[in-house]
């Protein structure tokens, strides 16, 4: 595990959901203020707003590369090759956890839709991939920026 990963997961365990701890760990790296990177990250959580659609650590890796690779262009063919990056990571995540479905993720696992967060108890983690999932997805993303230039972007 990276320090990043470790972060992530500590992010994680504080209270902030997923798709925060991920987005969260790169933020500063990435020229995005950490309290602007929990708002905007905020309605990820639980497979966006608790709904158990795509898993908010790949929303929050998403949320990343769009920051590190993504231009401001309305150009077609600058589109075309940040999707294929997206859709790279999508893949690094299902390769290595089987899905990046939320409620596939927690397949097994009893989960509801509610929109009230679950209290975060030693049992919820130990029932819970999603520690682990933070962890994987800091992972791939650190393997992805190693491996591909980016500059740094800077929010004014």
């Amino acid at each position: 595990m990276s320090e990043k990963s470790e972060k992530a997961k500590e992010l994680f365990k504080q209270g902030y959901n997923c798709s925060q701890a991920v987005l969260g760990v790169f933020c500063e790296e990435l020229g995005l203020d950490f309290g602007t990177a929990m708002k905007i990250a905020s309605s990820f959580g639980g497979g966006m707003g608790r709904m158990r659609e795509v898993c908010g650590t790949v929303s929050g890796m998403f949320m990343a590369a769009g920051l590190a690779f993504a231009s401001s262009s309305d150009s077609a063919s600058e589109k075309g090759a940040h999707y294929k990056r997206i859709q790279e990571l999508a893949q690094y995540f299902k390769e290595k956890n089987g899905s990046i479905i939320c409620r596939e993720l927690l397949q097994g696992i009893e989960y509801s839709t509610s929109p009230n967060p679950s209290e975060r108890t030693e049992t919820y983690y130990k029932k819970r991939p999603c520690v682990d999932l933070v962890g994987d997805a800091v992972e791939i993303f650190e393997k992805y920026l190693k491996n591909n230039s980016t500059s740094k972007i800077d929010i004014v």
